[in-house]
């Protein structure tokens, strides 16, 4: 297989302490394109694999932000400025009345906000990913775990990587094809 063929190369691990190590040492030999694949969550992945923090609170919250400045814009032009109906002596801007509808907006956008921003930045829907190529890869949905790094990193090697990943005594080296 040529190198313009292959994505990079995955180590299959029996747990998921032997991966989280792999990760890290990954890390730390200058690897920054690499990605873990495993059946459940696992704790401090993320971080050995060089994962920055997500920006998914911070558009929850400018969601939320704008949801309830928009509410409450909306009520108060309709009740102010746009249709004016003094009832009873009642005030124009009562901001009591405005708090549910600004409530709700709020949560409306905030939810939005976390729905599409998890799934512009964990790259969803994503029907193709060249690991589906390797039969090992099944058993990541059950009792395996992955470690890929990737042919566009600028410390791959072919034959080095392969070298680091059989250092780390992994149950199996692959080249994962484009």
């Amino acid at each position: 297989m040529s190198a313009q063929n292959i994505f990079g190369l995955a180590a299959e691990f029996e747990t998921h302490a032997d991966l989280v190590r792999a990760a890290e040492a990954a890390y730390a030999r200058g690897y920054r394109k690499m990605d873990g694949f495993a059946p459940f969550p696992i704790e401090g992945l993320a971080q050995a694999l060089g994962k920055r923090r997500s920006l998914v609170p911070l558009l929850v919250l400018l969601g939320g932000i704008i949801g309830a400045t928009a509410g409450y814009y909306m009520q108060w032009y309709a009740n102010l400025v746009d249709y004016p109906m003094n009832i009873g002596g009642r005030p124009l801007h009562s901001w009591p009345a405005f708090i549910p509808i600004t409530f709700e907006l709020s949560v409306l956008c905030a939810g939005l906000g976390a729905f599409f921003g998890a799934m512009f930045f964990s790259g969803l829907p994503r029907l193709y990913h060249p690991m589906f190529h390797l039969s090992e890869f099944e058993r990541a949905s059950q009792d395996r775990f992955f470690l890929c790094i990737e042919a566009r990193d600028a410390m791959f090697d072919r034959q080095m990587t392969r070298e680091f990943f059989e250092s780390l005594r992994p149950v199996n080296v692959m080249e994962v094809p484009k």
